[in-house]
């Protein structure tokens, strides 16, 4: 069912959520798992406003993503995105990008993913997705995200 073109090697999947072991946690580790599944090797990071971020060059594949906060993406990922080398380090990357709220799609998609979108520096997007809390548990949807982003990351090389 995978792509065979060509699959990612190496993953990471870059997030924030002020919860630990709540649905963005699950569904991080679903995505992460459909991944490896499909031949890469994923880790996974939580965002900080203050780290360095030059590990990620050695990643074939950068995903982001967090929950929606009053409004806004949570603080630490656009925070890492706007004040550390992220940005710089992401410059021609292949990204894939996730939000998870509670509006439906089409505005999440007008609202939330710009906000993600506006920090970043000519990456490659593979695929957007915003998750209703219903779909981050939903093995079908993380699937089918998973599968776009190998799909479009085998046509974009």
């Amino acid at each position: 069912m995978t792509s065979t073109i060509d699959k990612p090697k190496k993953a990471i999947i870059l997030y924030d959520s002020m919860s630990v072991g709540g649905s963005a946690d699950r569904l991080i580790d679903a995505i992460g798992k459909n991944l490896a599944e499909a031949g890469a090797y994923v880790e996974k990071a939580r965002c900080k406003t203050n780290a360095d971020y030059s590990f990620v060059e050695e990643f074939d594949l950068v995903l982001l993503g967090a929950p929606i906060y009053y409004l806004l993406v949570a603080s630490k990922l656009s925070g890492a995105l706007a004040q550390t080398n992220l940005r710089a380090t992401l410059k021609g990357k292949k990204v894939a990008l996730f939000v998870i709220c509670g509006s439906p799609e089409p505005m999440a998609h007008f609202l939330y993913l710009p906000q993600l979108k506006m920090n970043l520096d000519n990456p490659v997007i593979l695929a957007e997705k915003a998750f209703s809390p219903a779909e981050t548990s939903d093995p079908k949807a993380i699937a089918e995200f998973t599968q776009n982003i190998l799909d479009a990351y085998g046509k974009a090389n």
